[in-house]
């Protein structure tokens, strides 16, 4: 392991592959992995090997060249798919499962809610909320939602 640097290289291969450029020049496979997805999203980011072994820690995302940090943005945006809900228009029954019908940040959707255990409580008082499919939709501020969508989140918290 070392920690990350100024110098740290990263590339994608012709498979699209994230690399990692030893400082030999030695090109290996690499997926990045974030300690606190959640609630540290810019720090404790893991590189780790074809072997599962951590090859590089970065404490900070800003401590990275720009362009390995675009580059490893990319990567983690489609690692981490968690919509941001921001309205909940209608529930098919306020017992589970049921489905739901909602606005994200990527656009209209609806999921299954298969129990109320798979919405989380976290931290800084934010939810996550696990659909059957097993996408992660996150509410940063509940109270931030309409009147309407809290009205409905409330019955199932």
């Amino acid at each position: 392991m070392k920690s990350a640097m100024q110098d740290l290289t990263l590339e994608r291969d012709g498979l699209g592959r994230l690399l990692h450029i030893a400082g030999d020049g030695t090109p290996e496979p690499v997926v990045p992995v974030r300690a606190f997805p959640l609630t540290a999203p810019d720090h404790g980011i893991s590189l780790v090997g074809s072997d599962g072994r951590e090859r590089v820690w970065i404490d900070e995302l800003s401590a990275v060249p720009e362009a390995s940090r675009r580059l490893l943005g990319e990567v983690l945006a489609v690692r981490d798919f968690a919509p941001t809900l921001r309205a909940l228009h209608k529930v098919s029954s306020f017992g589970v499962p049921s489905t739901w019908s909602v606005s994200t940040d990527r656009g209209d959707t609806s999921f299954v809610l298969k129990a109320e255990e798979d919405i989380r409580r976290l931290e800084d008082g934010a939810l996550l909320i696990a659909s059957a499919a097993g996408v992660q939709f996150r509410v940063p501020d509940p109270a931030a939602l309409d009147r309407h969508s809290r009205k409905l989140l409330e019955r199932f918290l």
